[in-house]
């Protein structure tokens, strides 16, 4: 094992998000609404159709219009047997627009955009489920999260996918404003963008050329924090199903609330679980389409409250993945020797100590929290471990696989310097397995190729069951192997939390 060395520091410019690249101040960015987005990994945000369809600005609701009428005529295309390949590849077949640096990636900003599986099941459920789309009379509108809302429906990332394709040229025209007041011209570039507006008479879409923040070799687009959400979109099959309830009693029909009931509690006894009263609370919905439109009822009464949720979503973002980290790196990382030169072995570690530093010391823990309560997602430290490397010349790779399955990151300096690093949460129940095999697997695929382990705790019970799978296994007091506290409670001391 190759233990960290001191070593000289070299000189860097911190350099994470737009402000720092574009060399403008954030409160600018923030006096114009805008976020203020990493460069170095897409951070979790996404945009909510539901907060353009329920804005006081009238710019957003006509934006929710537009994705209403270019849904209508894809319903009425597929009704019509006209989404041939070719139509469907120019309609339907959208890439990720992957420069607003938003959504759900890893590593970088690349996803994997809208292909054949999701144009398949929108062509499926317009002539199926969803032929009455946009002619809804119970809601006061219609809503592009329907279409997610059954089991054979699409996905929260192709939601957000095809919403920000759908509005991209007013993000593009608010980008391109901002741009020219703010920017130093030598930061912008005039640039051809394909896909902008849709032409309904020829039926195609059309390019467009935008003046645009540009850097390395690409255009960025930024989006407007009032449109920004976290997590799951206001309208979502998930809660849908836990206010089934609740929307049943809303139906104004007894004889169909009747039947609702009896279709329920047909599939389910006094006996059954929590997970088969969602499955048959779900099979209820898709049999009862009535009951999707008097859910969307629902929120579009609470929509206030989409606004508020939103609001603070996107603050504890900020707070958590802008100013914690950059605070940290400003204020302590770059005062350090931190980012000084090394392998790829010692500089993970020492960006693991760093988020680990960042959750136990300087309240980053509370990322992992919604109204009090542990989340527990190893995709937030992911996050969070990327931006710790905005300074570096080594390459960071995120689900690499060798052959014996994908580990969260290799950090690597050509093919002779290389490391892993995976993140574990305590209360993985297949932990002690992962720590008894998965390492040496990874080392056998990866010839000469260190392995760090970070393990995640969030109570004093699951930090005494890391202790003694690591006794058993003889894995104590190794440099490799390092626990962060993510919890609430006290802090335990740092040479009690981590095995180094």
């Amino acid at each position: 094992m190759t233990s960290v060395q001191p070593t000289t520091p070299r000189i860097y410019e911190h350099r994470v998000y737009f402000s720092d690249f574009f060399k403008v101040e954030p409160k600018t960015l923030d006096e114009y609404g805008a976020f203020n987005i990493a460069l170095i990994n897409d951070l979790p945000l996404f945009i909510d159709p539901f907060l353009l369809f329920d804005s006081a600005d009238e710019q957003y609701r006509v934006l929710h219009i537009e994705i209403i009428r270019y849904l209508r005529f894809i319903r009425d295309r597929a009704i019509a047997s006209e989404l041939t390949a070719a139509n469907v590849s120019h309609w339907l077949l959208f890439k990720e627009v992957r420069q607003n640096w938003l959504g759900f990636s890893k590593s970088g900003n690349s996803g994997t955009g809208l292909g054949p599986d999701f144009a398949k099941s929108l062509a499926r459920n317009f002539t199926t489920a969803f032929r009455n789309f946009g002619d809804e009379t119970v809601s006061n509108g219609s809503h592009l999260e329907k279409l997610g809302l059954l089991s054979g429906g699409v996905g929260r990332d192709h939601l957000s996918d095809f919403t920000t394709n759908l509005i991209k040229a007013f993000l593009l025209q608010y980008t391109e404003s901002f741009a020219i007041a703010h920017l130093d011209p030598a930061n912008r570039r005039q640039c051809k963008i394909d896909r902008v507006t849709f032409d309904y008479d020829l039926r195609r879409w059309k390019s467009g050329t935008f003046n645009l923040p540009y850097i390395n070799g690409d255009f960025v687009l930024l989006t407007p924090k009032a449109i920004l959400t976290r997590d799951d979109a206001w309208i979502n099959q998930g809660d849908m199903v836990e206010q089934f309830d609740t929307v049943c009693a809303a139906i104004p029909d007894g004889m169909l609330r009747q039947q609702i009931n009896e279709h329920l509690y047909a599939q389910i006894d006094e006996e059954s679980t929590a997970k088969e009263y969602r499955a048959a609370a779900l099979s209820t919905f898709e049999k009862f389409h009535e009951l999707l439109d008097q859910y969307i009822l629902l929120k579009e009464s609470t929509g206030a409250s989409a606004h508020t949720q939103s609001d603070i979503k996107v603050r504890e973002t900020e707070e958590q993945f802008i100013e914690n980290v950059k605070q940290l790196i400003d204020g302590y990382l770059l005062k350090s020797d931190f980012y000084s030169p090394g392998n790829s072995y010692a500089e993970s570690l020492a960006r693991v100590h760093f988020l680990k530093h960042a959750i136990e010391d300087n309240g980053a823990h509370r990322i992992f929290y919604i109204d009090g309560k542990p989340v527990q997602r190893e995709a937030d430290v992911h996050v969070m471990y990327r931006l710790t490397w905005s300074h570096t010349d080594l390459d960071v790779n995120a689900e690499v696989n060798n052959g014996r399955g994908p580990v969260d990151y290799k950090i690597s300096k050509g093919r002779s310097d290389a490391c892993l690093v995976e993140f574990k949460l305590a209360k993985n129940t297949g932990l002690e397995k992962n720590l008894q095999h998965q390492v040496k697997i990874y080392r056998n695929a990866n010839a000469q190729c260190p392995a760090i382990k970070v393990i995640l705790f969030f109570t004093e019970a699951e930090r005494s069951r890391v202790i003694a799978i690591l006794t058993r296994l003889d894995l104590l007091a190794r440099e490799d192997i390092v626990l962060i506290d993510a919890s609430l409670e006290t802090k335990v001391s740092a040479s009690k939390a981590t095995m180094s």
